[in-house]
């Protein structure tokens, strides 16, 4: 009789060469998912670059319109990622956005561009205080208080100035918020890449940012270990507002002016470009780079659909499938 020992040392690496083989089959599948909106957003390029190569899809000053159009959308998206993979939500920024452009409108035609900035990001930083007040002291839901917020914002804005929008003549911050380019590039972009580089680097380079995924992975677990939860939800949503005032500036320098309606319905479109880049709508997970991408798609799936001539009641059905569609195989690889 063959034996034990014998048995076992052969059988041994027959196992790890299994078990082997099984990681190494996980790990593929993980690391294609990670990439599943990177290859979204290629897919969905390539589709309209080949369907709509003769209405000037691939057209330099197209490709440039898609950047700009969606720079305000990619720089709440940042603010957001931040928000959500702490575990909370932000229903205000839209409105937030609306409520700093006139704000910063109306400071401007007063007392010139530096105060108009000053109070515009003091606004942000108001909102964004109130809602984390609320959510980490009083313990409301974030859900509810940022819907709440959203309602109040939107208020105060058609209240100033009794719905009529505020012209802005300043050139200069004219062209520093939204109209200017340097060289080629649009100054959109450049907002766009600044914030975007510096919300991934303080994610995913300092303490902050690992505190942030550690609240919203498991915040009970965070708590034990040191980690002032309650701090961290105040500074995101302090942190989301700031970037909704970043945009709600941007909107008006490239309008020339401040309206109420500006950011109107952008929470759907940021949180939608987060969670298609590969955020997680529970916590604990967050990715800038994927947030700017997936903006860009929602931006270049607009614009495809606007060349298409589709009406816009079948872009509306379009695009909300599409992202559907997108959002369920991202969703997919935390399962």
């Amino acid at each position: 009789m063959p034996n034990a020992n014998f048995l076992r040392s052969f059988s041994a690496p027959m196992r790890a060469t299994s078990g082997g083989a099984a990681a190494r089959r996980a790990s593929f599948l993980t690391d294609w998912r990670q990439y599943v909106a990177y290859l979204g957003f290629a897919l969905i390029f390539v589709f309209f670059s080949t369907t709509l190569f003769d209405k000037g899809f691939l057209d330099p000053n197209n490709l440039l319109n898609i950047l700009r159009q969606t720079a305000m959308i990619s720089i709440m998206s940042v603010g957001m990622t931040y928000v959500l993979a702490a575990g909370e939500i932000d229903l205000s920024i839209g409105m937030a956005a609306g409520l700093v452009s006139l704000v910063a409108a109306v400071t401007i035609d007063a007392y010139g561009s530096v105060a108009g900035v000053a109070a515009g990001i003091a606004v942000g930083a108001l909102v964004g205080f109130a809602n984390g007040v609320l959510t980490t002291r009083i313990g409301i839901p974030s859900f509810l208080t940022t819907l709440a917020m959203m309602g109040i914002a939107r208020g105060a804005a058609m209240w100033m100035t009794q719905t009529k929008s505020v012209p802005i003549l300043d050139d200069g911050f004219i062209w520093l918020f939204g109209g200017g380019n340097l060289g080629p590039v649009p100054i959109l972009v450049l907002w766009t890449v600044v914030i975007a580089a510096v919300g991934h680097i303080v994610l995913r380079r300092t303490t902050f940012g690992r505190r942030v995924l550690a609240t919203g992975g498991s915040e009970i677990a965070a708590r034990y270990s040191g980690v002032d939860t309650r701090s961290i939800k105040m500074r995101v949503l302090i942190i989301s507002s700031l970037t909704a005032a970043i945009a709600g500036m941007l909107y008006a320098g490239r309008l020339h002016s401040g309206r109420f309606q500006l950011g109107e319905g952008d929470e759907l479109s940021v949180i939608a470009a987060a969670v298609l880049g590969g955020t997680s709508l529970f916590g604990g997970t967050g990715t800038v780079v994927g947030s700017i991408i997936g903006s860009l798609m929602i931006g270049v799936i607009n614009n495809g659909l606007l060349l298409m001539g589709l009406e816009y009641s079948q872009q509306l059905i379009a695009r909300g499938l599409i992202i559907l569609i997108a959002v369920a195989i991202s969703q997919s690889r935390r399962r």
